[in-house]
């Protein structure tokens, strides 16, 4: 028996039946099955007889006896589809067309005696025979395969409508067509739109992240007590850490105000003895400039004048703006007596004169 496809699904080469005084007989199991929706077709001699289906079959039945061959036609309504390929605008790229046709059979006999065992052969030459399919396609690049599904449709449409499909026992109506999309532009399509989504999920996940970024800056702006109180709400942070860090917090806060103070008065007192320092080198500069001028200094006097007049708060003297002129004569005493040099009780030796502010320190 031979496998086939629609609408004959089986056909079955019989042996010839044994003439003689009995009967002629055949066996059961020399006819095919039939299936649900099926029919028998036996030739007897040069013509195509259909067993009745509305009759239980008779293997006795003098078709069957006399028989050569029988097939098995499908009688059901089915959805055929059928291809043909029509160019692009590129000679590297095709388009496939598919379209679809609903068929059944209406004289199983003339279906046998035609022995259409494959309907998609006549339908692929009913698709060839429209060469303005082939004109209208080429105008288009391999990625405009939307523009050629619904010219093709319109073109079909009409097409079907003037000029039917046409098979010996066959009712034949057009459905719709299809353009496939090949197999490398589908493969890129579908690459393109896996990282068009991939990018999209990415920016997606990025801003529910800027978001809680956001979010969680502005707790931490309503400050430490804010933070903590919502950890404690969600159950992230026991209330015994909390008194434990607010007061090891506290003590640091403590330690560094002590510290602070500790080191304000450090510097305080580093400052006053550079300040002091600095006066006594600046009276000294002062003194050896006057000793050296050639005229006669009252060195007395000008530590007299410079503690009177520079005693500040820190106890320190600062050098005045120019030497007392009281203090620097031209070789003689201002109250007209000889100089005086200062002792150690503050008194005044009326007859020693004093050379110099190394003199004056001894």
């Amino acid at each position: 028996m031979k496998e086939l496809n629609y609408p004959i699904v089986a056909e079955q080469t019989l042996e010839k039946a044994e003439r003689g005084w009995w009967p002629r007989r055949r066996r059961v199991v020399a006819v095919p099955e039939l299936p649900p929706g099926a029919v028998y077709v036996f030739r007897v001699g040069g013509q195509y007889r259909e067993f009745p289906d509305a009759v239980p079959f008779d293997p006795s039945h003098a078709d069957v006896v006399d028989a050569s061959s029988v097939s098995v036609v499908d009688t059901r309504a089915r959805l055929v589809q059928a291809e043909r390929i029509v160019p692009s605008v590129s000679e590297a790229d095709v388009f496939t067309l598919r379209a679809s046709f609903t068929c059944q059979v209406t004289d199983a006999a003339s279906v046998a005696r035609q022995g259409i065992d494959d309907v998609t052969v006549p339908l692929r030459t009913y698709l060839a025979g429209d060469s303005e399919l082939s004109r209208l396609s080429a105008a288009h690049r391999i990625e405009e395969v939307n523009a050629v599904r619904d010219q093709a449709t319109r073109r079909m449409t009409a097409y079907s409508t003037i000029v039917t499909p046409r098979i010996p026992g066959m009712s034949v109506e057009f459905v719709g067509i299809e353009v496939l999309t090949p197999d490398d532009l589908r493969a890129w399509e579908q690459k393109v739109r896996d990282e068009l989504r991939g990018q999209q999920l990415l920016d997606s996940q990025q801003e529910f992240e800027s978001r809680a970024v956001q979010r969680l800056a502005e707790l931490l702006n309503q400050g430490g007590a804010y933070v903590d109180a919502l950890g404690v709400t969600r159950e992230r942070i026991d209330v015994a850490d909390i008194a434990e860090r607010t007061h090891r917090l506290d003590e640091q806060d403590r330690a560094r105000r002590h510290q602070a103070v500790a080191d304000d008065k450090a510097r305080a007192h580093e400052q006053a003895e550079a300040e002091r320092n600095l006066q006594a080198n600046l009276v000294l500069t002062l003194l050896k400039q006057m000793g050296s001028s050639g005229e006669y200094v009252d060195y007395q006097q000008v530590l007299h004048q410079v503690m009177e007049r520079g005693s500040g708060p820190a106890g320190g003297a600062s050098v005045p703006a120019s030497p007392p002129s009281e203090a620097i004569g031209s070789g003689a005493h201002r109250d007209g007596g000889s100089p005086a040099k200062l002792t150690g009780r503050g008194d005044r030796e009326p007859h020693r004169y004093i050379k110099d502010e190394d003199e004056l320190l001894d």
